[in-house]
């Protein structure tokens, strides 16, 4: 006897919910509960995507040789999976977990793939560029609680791509331009020369930028640069400032854009520029002042 259509789907059903349960009780003997909850859940919504989409066997194969094709192209300077997290938006969504929403504390965004450990020190009003390519650019402002308290002698780390859309690890010939850190003086305040942040893509020319490519959806991002901002008893702020105007503010490659976070980069037409420095060109200036919240937070 044959079985009706209808019994047909039902006992389809009952299969792909019997495999589901032995995987999730394959994880009972698990000791560390995190791991054990981690597990349940990445296996009930993995197999749900697989059962929504109904994944035939040559995409789930193309998905194994796309995730392969990313971790030979990883090494010490180049983390491609970093970049497949930014542009799939889990990147933010994490952070956005993980940096709630805290009374007029500053918005948190994405790391990216490009901070380095070590990076020098410049004094108060001192610069950044390193003799990279760019626009000078003076920015400055204040460190303080949510409480308008000001943090003094807060770590500022900052770093940022060159005119040219490239980041100093990314030229491989070992220089250190256009990243530093500082500190902030007795009253939350810093300032220091930096260069204009342009738009520039995230490394296209691996597995990421293929996935990009097939979907229609550009590798650029707005203009911006990275703040790190750390201090005791305070929640460690990772996020950028953009520049107001730019092009690819709708449309950043990982999501990292957020309102807050869009300033004014000024256009001063004088050539007599903070710190007496003489520019001879155009130069931009910007103000952003940050609000740690509590660790607890």
């Amino acid at each position: 006897m044959t079985m009706s259509d209808a019994a047909i789907v039902v006992e389809q059903d009952r299969r792909e919910l019997d495999l589901i349960d032995r995987v999730q009780r394959s994880f009972d003997n698990c000791t560390d509960p995190r791991l054990k909850e981690l597990m349940y859940a990445l296996v009930k919504h993995l197999h749900a995507f697989l059962r929504e989409t109904r994944l035939t066997e040559e995409e789930w194969t193309r998905a194994i040789e796309f995730l392969t094709a990313v971790g030979r192209i990883t090494d010490d300077k180049r983390q491609e999976f970093i970049l497949l997290s930014d542009v799939l938006g889990v990147s933010m969504q994490t952070i956005a977990i993980n940096n709630a929403a805290y009374k007029n504390a500053t918005e948190a965004t994405v790391f990216g793939p490009f901070f380095a450990e070590g990076s020098p020190e410049v004094a108060m009003g001192g610069d950044i560029s390193g003799g990279a390519a760019g626009e000078p650019c003076w920015v400055h402002g204040s460190v303080t609680d949510t409480s308008g308290n000001p943090v003094a002698n807060a770590l500022i780390e900052v770093w940022e791509a060159d005119a040219e859309g490239f980041y100093d690890v990314q030229y491989g010939d070992g220089r250190t331009a256009a990243r530093a850190h500082l500190y902030t003086g007795a009253d939350g305040t810093y300032c220091f020369w930096a260069i204009t942040p342009t738009p520039y893509p995230i490394p296209h020319d691996g597995p990421v930028g293929e996935m990009l490519e097939a979907v229609g959806r550009s590798p650029m991002r707005a203009s911006h640069l990275h703040f790190m901002v750390t201090a005791p008893g305070l929640r460690r702020l990772v996020t950028h400032i953009f520049v107001r105007g730019d092009e690819y503010l709708g449309s950043d490659t990982v999501f990292g854009v957020k309102d807050s976070l869009v300033k004014d980069f000024q256009r001063p037409s004088t050539t007599s520029a903070p710190g007496g420095r003489s520019i001879d060109g155009p130069w931009s200036a910007v103000q952003f002042d940050i609000v740690l919240a509590p660790a607890e937070a």
